[in-house]
C-alpha cells in the first residue's frame, strides 16, 4: 500500500462485487465507525426476482447507516447505499442516485460497470473504486474507466477472493493503484477518510 501522504483526497467510494461478495463486504465494511464521512455506493449482483435484504443485514452489522438506493436520492456522506436488484444504479451530475432499466451489462442489472462509469464522470479524480470477488467480467472496464478519469482504483487480490474471476479480469485489462487482501482494503478506506476530513 502506498504511504498515506501520497493518497488522493477522495469524495466518494464505489464498490462492486458478485459471488462471495456478502462475506467480503461484511469483512470490509464492518469495522467502519459511525462518523465515517465518505459515501459508499455498492453494486452486489443478486437475482433480479428477489427482494434485497442487504440493507437490513448490513444495518445490523455496521455502525453506519445503510440504505437501499432510491431514484433521485441525494448522496449523503457517511452512508452506505446498495443497488436495488433489477435496476442499474448510476450517479447523476447533481450527486444524486438514479435507477434505470437499460439493457443488462455482462448479463447483470445492476451492473458494476454502469455504476463505476457514471460515478467517474461525476467525481473524476476524487472517486475511489473497489472491485471485489466475483464470477464474471463485470466491473473490469468500469474500473479502467475510473483510472482514465484520474480516480483511485483498488482490486481485491485474486488469491484472497472467494471467486477470483472478477478481480483477475480487472488485472488483465489494467494495473490498478492497489491490489490488496480484503483487510488491506479496509485499512485503506480508513486512511482515505482521514485525508478527506
Amino acid at each position: 500500500m502506498n504511504d498515506t501522504p501520497s493518497l488522493p483526497r477522495i469524495e466518494a467510494v464505489v464498490i462492486g462485487a458478485s459471488a462471495g461478495g456478502v462475506e467480503a463486504l461484511l469483512t470490509l465494511l464492518g469495522p467502519l465507525r459511525r462518523g465515517y464521512v465518505l459515501p459508499i455506493i455498492i453494486v452486489l449482483h443478486l437475482p433480479e426476482e428477489r427482494r434485497s435484504h442487504l440493507a437490513e443485514v448490513f444495518s445490523r452489522r455496521m455502525e453506519l447507516p445503510v440504505k437501499e438506493a432510491e431514484d433521485k436520492q441525494d448522496i449523503q456522506g457517511g452512508t452506505v447505499y446498495f443497488a436495488t436488484p433489477g435496476y442499474h444504479l448510476s450517479v447523476e451530475q447533481d450527486r444524486s442516485l438514479s435507477l434505470s432499466l437499460e439493457d443488462r451489462v455482462h448479463h447483470s442489472r445492476p451492473s458494476i460497470d454502469y455504476l463505476f462509469e457514471s460515478a467517474a464522470d461525476v467525481y473524476g479524480p476524487t472517486l475511489a473504486a473497489v472491485l471485489l470477488t466475483g464470477a464474471n467480467q463485470d466491473g473490469a472496464h468500469g474500473l479502467a474507466y475510473v483510472k482514465r478519469c484520474g480516480g483511485l482504483t483498488i482490486v481485491q487480490d485474486p488469491e484472497d477472493a472467494q471467486v477470483a474471476t472478477m478481480p483477475q479480469a480487472a488485472l488483465n485489462i489494467q494495473q490498478p493503484d492497489h491490489v490488496l487482501p480484503i483487510h488491506g482494503i479496509g485499512r485503506l478506506l480508513v486512511e482515505l477518510e482521514r485525508i478527506a476530513c
